[in-house]
């Protein structure tokens, strides 16, 4: 079965079902847990990297704008390490070998890329629920995963409640 298990959680709501998921398939299969959050600019909540656009324009406003994104930006790391955390704990508290783990990237890269370090068996993640074009011009990370990932993905759908 699976030894070792990436999770790979944003901050929404939607990150919930993979979590308890992951927690699941850990202790059926007795393997280790690993939480990992990729923090980016355009991660759901995080700080409007909009607010830095045309600084130099207004050369007096630089550093105090930067001031205010940068402490954003900080409060929202801390917001999502701590919920890491919370997790973490209530993985642990229910039998399973839970770590975690917060960088900065680009989602896709980043999560695969730890996926091959820490030589997981299984990648966990979310989807966002984009539309066809929507996929194509934002993106996907989890059809990015899919694709270059080192190992098995689940994908965990989450259903509106």
């Amino acid at each position: 079965m699976f030894k070792k298990i990436l999770a790979s959680l944003d901050m929404s709501a939607n990150s919930q079902p993979v979590f308890d998921q992951a927690v699941e398939l850990a202790l059926s299969s007795q393997a280790d847990l690993m939480l990992l959050h990729v923090l980016c600019t355009e991660e759901e909540n995080s700080p409007d990297f909009g607010i830095l656009v045309g600084l130099s324009y207004y050369p007096t406003a630089n550093q105090e704008l930067l001031s205010t994104y940068q402490q954003q930006w900080q409060e929202f790391a801390q917001k999502s390490l701590d919920a890491l955390k919370s997790r973490c704990q209530i993985a642990t508290d229910a039998g399973v070998h839970t770590e975690y783990t917060q960088t900065v990237g680009k989602p896709g890269k980043t999560i695969c890329d730890f996926a091959k370090n820490w030589e997981t068996d299984l990648i966990l993640m979310g989807r966002r629920g984009y539309s066809a074009l929507g996929e194509l011009l934002l993106g996907s990370v989890s059809q990015y995963v899919v694709h270059h990932g080192p190992c098995s993905v689940l994908i965990v759908q989450s259903h509106p409640s």
